[in-house]
């Protein structure tokens, strides 16, 4: 049985990561954090695992070309 993904809001990213509101964003459109997902109307997110990924090594991490490609 598989898990499904858990996403995460922006509070919770600000405390694991330590950045600001304004840096994060910076680094979204920079391509060097996870981009969110849009979860409902006014609402977004983002997957636990690709902020994992960014917390694990966040000098090394680049957006994917297909997450690059949405923008």
């Amino acid at each position: 049985m598989s898990h499904p993904e858990k996403i995460i809001r922006l509070k919770t990213v600000l405390l694991r990561t330590g950045l600001s509101r304004s840096t994060l964003y910076r680094k979204i459109a920079d391509g060097t954090f996870p981009r969110q997902l849009p979860i409902s109307i006014n609402g977004a997110g983002w997957h636990e695992s690709a902020v994992d990924r960014w917390i694990a090594d966040p000098g090394g991490y680049r957006a994917s070309d297909s997450e690059r490609a949405t923008r």
